[in-house]
């Protein structure tokens, strides 16, 4: 059974592992395989920590019988004028695609977000990630834009979309 819960110092090691594999099964994430394998431990935990010092950002993890199987991450805004917003990133394991996890984490966020005051969440996505798309239109995000030439996956240039949803 899937659980979904706010992420812990504890849980860096995995949390890295789970990161590390997520990079070897999709490009549709930022980073490429071996990019973030410096990242230590101590980084990790330190990144935690900071993201648990901020009223308006979080990390929820999404579990199978203890076991990291996805992750919504919460990036707040610094800054008194848009506190209120958010961009999030989210990643579930393929094993676990299709099976209702990222809607729970989606539903978490949204619970979430509006105990701590977030009204506008934000995020990217590669325009041909048509799954990705789907579920965020699903979970009521719509599309704002598009980032011409925004990335370049294995020497392709992608579109990312810009997409937004405002809570109320």
């Amino acid at each position: 059974m899937i659980k979904i819960r706010i992420m812990e110092i504890k849980d860096s090691q995995e949390f890295n592992q789970t990161w590390q594999h997520l990079l070897t099964e999709t490009k549709f994430l930022l980073c490429e395989p071996g990019e973030t394998a410096a990242v230590t431990i101590e980084q990790t935990q330190n990144r935690v920590q900071h993201i648990l010092s901020q009223e308006n950002s979080t990390t929820l993890l999404a579990e199978d019988d203890g076991k990291h199987v996805g992750y919504l991450m919460v990036n707040g805004g610094m800054f008194k004028r848009n506190r209120h917003s958010a961009y999030i990133v989210i990643a579930v394991l393929q094993a676990y695609a299709n099976q209702g996890v990222g809607t729970r984490l989606f539903e978490s966020l949204f619970a979430w977000a509006l105990k701590h005051q977030i009204t506008r969440l934000d995020l990217t996505v590669m325009s041909h990630n048509k799954a990705a798309i789907a579920l965020y239109q699903k979970m009521g995000f719509e599309i704002e834009g598009t980032k011409k030439k925004s990335l370049c996956v294995d020497g392709i240039y992608r579109d990312e979309y810009y997409m937004a949803k405002i809570l109320d």
